[in-house]
Order: C-alpha cells, then sequence, then structure tokens
C-alpha cells in the first residue's frame, strides 16, 4: 500500500526552531563563570604609594647603616674599636751558653717555676776541669809575683847597704883629701919629704876610686830596683789574666745549669735529656706573668686619644669577657716604619694607605680572668676618648 509523507507544517517548524534556542540560552547561561568587577582606580594609586614610600624606608635604612658602619653622623662614638689587638707578654727565649750533653730536665712542660729554678743541666765535668786548671794557674802567677816582691825586698835592702858604703867611702875619701892637703902644705914649707907627699896622692886617688865604685854599686842596686818593680807589675798582669780565666771558668761552670731568670711558666720543652746542645740553642720559653695588650688603631681613630682614658677589652677566648684597663702609651711611629721592608712611595702610582698606631693599654689589677690571658690571644679593644679634649694645634 502506498503512504503519502507530508512535509512538516511552518508552524511546527517554529515551534521546534523556538524550543532549540531556548534550549542552547539556557546551557551558554549555566557554563559561563561569573565576570569579576574592573579595579577601581583609586585603588591602583594607593598601591604606588605604599611601593615608593617601602622604597624609601629601604633606602634610608641602607644610609643608616653606612653611617653607623663608618661612625658617622648622627651615630658618631666616643668609643674608639678595634679587632686589630692582641695579648703581649715578655715571653723570653732559653737558650744555652755553653755546649755539652743534656744530663736532667727537671721540668715538665707548661709548668709553673720560680726564679732561679734549674731547668736543664749541662754536663760540667769539662768545666769542672777548666776551673781547677785555671785555680792552678792562679796560683803560679801568685807564686811567681810573691818570689818577685821578695826579690825586691833583697834589692832594695842592697840599695840601702850600698848607699852606707857610698857615705862610708865618701867620708874616708874626705878625710884623705884633708891628709893630702896638709902633708902637700908641709912638703912646700919643707917639713915633710916628697915621698909623703906621694903617698897622701895614692891615697886620695884610692879613696876617689871607691866613692866611684860605692857610686857605681848604688846605681846598679837601683837598677835592681826598676827591673824588679818592672817583672812585679807583669807579673800582677798575669795574676789578673789568671784570676779574670778563674772567674770565665766559674761562669761557664755556672752556665750548665740553665735557671729561670723569672717567675713564670714554661713552654713546651724542645730539648731531651742525652741531646747535645751548643752555644745559642733553643731550649724552651718563659712567660712571666706580666700582661698587656697592644692595639693597632687606624691613625683616623687617635686623634682625641691620650694617655690615661679607660678602656675595655673583650676577650675571645674568654667568651667575650670584658677586662677594664688604661691607655699607658702611645707608640712613637706607625707600625709600617718597624717593618723590614719599607714602602718606597717616591716612584710610582702613589696610593694613600691608611696606617696603624699601636696602643699599649695596661690591665687595671683586681681582675682574676687577667691571669687566664696568654700572649698571642686575640681581643677587641675599646678606648673611650669622651675625656680627652680637642687635638692640640701643631706648633
Amino acid at each position: 500500500m502506498n503512504q503519502t509523507v507530508r512535509p512538516p507544517s511552518p508552524e511546527s517548524t517554529t515551534t521546534v526552531t523556538a524550543h532549540a534556542r531556548r534550549s542552547m540560552d539556557t546551557e551558554t547561561t549555566d557554563a559561563a563563570p561569573p565576570q569579576r568587577p574592573a579595579p577601581s582606580p583609586p585603588k591602583v594609586a594607593k598601591a604606588g604609594t605604599v611601593t615608593v614610600v617601602a622604597m624609601l624606608l629601604v633606602a634610608l635604612a641602607g644610609a643608616a647603616a653606612v653611617l653607623w658602619a663608618w661612625h658617622l653622623w648622627p651615630f658618631a662614638s666616643t668609643v674608639e674599636v678595634t679587632e686589630n689587638s692582641y695579648v703581649r707578654g715578655q715571653v723570653t727565649t732559653l737558650s744555652s751558653q755553653v755546649s755539652g750533653y743534656v744530663t736532667e730536665v727537671p721540668v715538665r712542660d707548661f709548668q709553673f717555676v720560680k726564679a732561679g729554678e734549674p731547668l736543664v743541666r749541662v754536663d760540667d765535668r769539662i768545666y769542672r776541669q777548666q776551673l781547677e786548671q785555671a785555680e792552678a794557674q792562679l796560683d803560679i802567677a801568685r807564686a811567681s809575683l810573691a818570689n818577685v816582691d821578695q826579690t825586691m825586698a833583697q834589692t832594695v835592702a842592697t840599695v840601702a847597704v850600698r848607699k852606707a858604703a857610698l857615705d862610708q867611702a865618701t867620708a874616708q875619701l874626705a878625710q884623705v883629701k884633708a891628709t893630702y892637703e896638709r902633708v902637700s902644705s908641709l912638703t912646700q914649707k919643707g917639713i915633710r919629704a916628697e915621698t909623703d907627699l906621694d903617698g897622701a896622692v895614692a891615697n886620695l886617688k884610692v879613696a876617689e876610686a871607691g866613692v866611684a865604685a860605692a857610686e857605681a854599686n848604688v846605681s846598679l842596686a837601683d837598677a835592681q830596683v826598676r827591673a824588679a818593680d818592672v817583672s812585679r807589675s807583669g807579673l800582677t798582669a798575669q795574676v789578673r789574666a789568671a784570676e779574670a780565666a778563674v772567674d770565665l771558668a766559674r761562669i761557664n761552670l755556672g752556665n750548665t745549669v740553665i735557671a729561670a731568670p723569672t717567675d713564670g711558666q714554661i713552654s713546651e720543652s724542645s730539648v731531651r735529656m742525652g741531646q747535645y746542645v751548643t752555644a745559642g740553642t733553643q731550649l724552651m720559653f718563659l712567660v712571666p706573668p706580666a700582661r698587656w695588650i697592644v692595639a693597632n688603631y687606624k691613625e683616623t681613630q687617635t686623634a682625641r686619644m691620650r694617655v690615661g682614658q679607660p678602656a675595655t677589652i673583650e676577650v675571645d677566648g674568654l667568651d667575650g669577657a670584658a677586662l677594664r684597663g688604661t691607655v699607658e702609651e702611645l707608640a712613637p711611629a706607625a707600625g709600617s716604619e718597624f717593618s723590614v721592608l719599607k714602602a718606597d712611595n717616591a716612584s710610582g702610582n702613589f696610593t694613600k694607605v691608611v696606617q696603624r698606631i699601636p696602643v699599649r693599654i695596661r690591665l687595671l689589677e683586681g681582675q682574676p680572668l687577667a691571669e687566664r690571658l696568654r700572649p698571642g690571644m686575640s681581643v677587641i679593644a675599646r678606648v673611650d676618648t669622651a675625656s680627652a679634649g680637642p687635638s692640640a694645634p701643631a706648633p
């Protein structure tokens, strides 16, 4: 059977299309998210202001940090601080003055010792023999001097005897001369014979010869006295030399014992028993109890620094414990002037470098922690320059 297909009517088509449009509008409305409202212009201006203020605060904080770091206004302080400071002490190097084998080291490392306490002993047998030999030479020199003194005394006595003989010969010559004159006068008058005159002349010549011989003997005795005196001077010098040799030998013998020159604490010993040491061999160090601080300040920090100003010391090795002190001395020159190699600024390019001035700080008494300080320890030094007046004008 044949069926006829009718086309849809315009009314039904319009109804279906409107229904589909409403369905699509409903789906579109359900799927689209809600839109945010646009920011208002006043809120944008407020955020920009906050950013500018924050940047200004950061800039001010940076400038304040720089001013504080360099101690400039308004952060300038009268307290000068440096970390380039250290504990100092009289560290003494103990060395041997003689050569020999070490026979004893009666101390241990880091021991506290008293002045005069033996630290090292060197074999002293050779030095004892040298002392005995020097004493024997001294005895010989003294005996020779005593012998010369005896000879000189005898020579002086001989001079006295010969001077007496000269006086006797002189008196005899005077008597003979008087006899000669009397005989000569009588002979001229014819009272005495010529033979008597000849005898008187002969006696006069003998007497004159006796006086001459006596004078020669006195001169010889005087020369012997002078020779004995010269010999005595030489022997006296030999005695002094022998005495000096004895003293030197005694000193060398005493130097076989290396003793502590003062109270203090010794370092680790580098010498052992049986070791051979020579003169100048370093044995150990001795650190006396005296301590002070040397702070190397920049030259720009010392303008108002004076002796006697109070100081505070913070010790790194004592957990930053603070000690009190005073400025004792300022160095007479910058530290660079005491260096072995000095900078030559006369040639080439010049770069200005701030120099350091060493300042010695004395620790005040009555601080138990000061006994724990050791030379070489690092500290932070602070000197209060408020008590110092303005710098004196240059002359």
